[in-house]
């Protein structure tokens, strides 16, 4: 399947995401407490199916998700990832017993997940993570230590955790590790941040841990670290262009009919053309989006790179519409409870959510100069 389009069918479902987001999501969104877990709307989520379907198709889907969703309800759409965050470890790397253990759970929206990866010390350099899993026996640890801006703590009912289990070794001595909620020493609290999603931190103090918690291999975790990621970066960008289409749309819709100067604002040049260019960004960003999921589909080479460069490019759009739509909107926008005003402190987060937007340049210059050396 071309890149650059979608078949009939895929086109319908995604109009029938955002009617859904619309008409049964964005009820539920709205009952919720900003910043911490919304567990009706993540059950409503599991009764439509959608998140079965997280782990049942490819990235071209979870990105159609995610932007659909993401246009109509971004309380939605972040519930939606964030289980499938969490969770897509187990999916991937888990033994049949972990999997029949959690995921079934999951996909109805009655088990919370959360993916505790970033430290306070470690957030965009995620190999130097110093959460320790000290030896405590054979094939058994203890984890001592913190996690900070994780998905949906402390309210998840697990997490998947990468710590270290080999001082020193860098990103090769991390494992990742399966922890429910209620393991002796395991806390945590909420963060009030700035988008209402919801983020907290953890604290290990001495948390056992066995090589039945264990998701891949001892001291390979990194992998599965970075596989997720390759998965869920683009589809970030799926959340960015949803949200950067609702922000256009709302500007064209506000200029075509607002009086100014003797005539609409959309007859003013300078308004025209700048959402002309908010149209032209918004579709660069979502081809180069389709484009990297759909690699990542068929297995296709350079995926950390497209997957870097599709959320690299789709936040910073989405930041530059959102902004501009702002802006033709003037102080009615600013207002709490008008779209834009919950759009812009919800389209800041992405670009730092899963490597901050330096990262992914670093990302895509170390695959350049790493395909370049690789020639003969």
């Amino acid at each position: 399947m071309p890149a650059f389009s979608l078949e009939p069918e895929q086109a319908a479902w995604c109009a029938e995401l955002r009617t859904l987001a619309a008409e049964q999501l964005r009820p539920l969104a709205e009952k919720g407490e900003p910043g911490h877990v919304n567990r009706p709307l993540v059950t409503e989520l599991g009764r439509l199916g959608l998140l079965d379907r997280l782990f049942a198709s490819g990235a071209l889907d979870l990105c159609l998700m995610r932007e659909s969703l993401a246009y109509a309800c971004t309380e939605a759409e972040t519930a939606l990832a964030l289980q499938g965050l969490g969770a897509h470890p187990v999916h991937a790397h888990g033994t049949p017993v972990q999997r029949d253990r959690w995921l079934p759970g999951v996909r109805e929206g009655g088990v919370i997940a959360a993916f505790a990866l970033s430290e306070p010390g470690a957030g965009s350099d995620a190999a130097a993570l110093s959460l320790s899993a000290e030896p405590d026996g054979a094939r058994r640890w203890r984890l001592t230590g913190e996690k900070c801006w994780i998905s949906n703590a402390p309210e998840a009912d697990f997490s998947t955790v990468f710590a270290r289990t080999t001082p020193d070794a860098g990103a090769r001595g991390v494992t990742a590790f399966l922890v429910p909620a209620d393991r002796p020493g395991l806390t945590g609290t909420a963060l009030d941040m700035l988008s209402p999603h919801p983020i907290g931190a953890l604290r290990f103090d001495a948390v056992p841990v066995t090589a039945d918690d264990v998701l891949g291999e001892v001291d390979r975790g990194f992998k599965v670290a970075m596989g997720t990621l390759n998965l869920f970066r683009p589809s970030v960008g799926a959340f960015a262009v949803g949200m950067a289409q609702a922000a256009l749309d709302a500007a064209l819709d506000h200029t075509a009919r607002r009086d100014a100067f003797g005539g609409k604002l959309r007859d003013l040049q300078t308004v025209a053309h700048q959402i002309a260019e908010m149209a032209v960004r918004t579709e660069a960003a979502r081809l180069m989006v389709y484009a990297a999921a759909t690699a990542y589909d068929d297995g296709a080479d350079g995926v950390p790179r497209r997957a870097a460069m599709a959320k690299l490019l789709a936040t910073e759009t989405a930041q530059y519409v959102v902004d501009a739509a702002v802006q033709l909107h003037g102080a009615r926008a600013l207002r709490r409870g008008h779209l834009l005003e919950h759009l812009y402190r919800e389209v800041r987060a992405p670009r730092v959510y899963e490597g901050a937007s330096e990262v992914q340049r670093g990302i895509i210059a170390k695959e350049l100069y790493a395909t370049l050396e690789a020639r003969p």
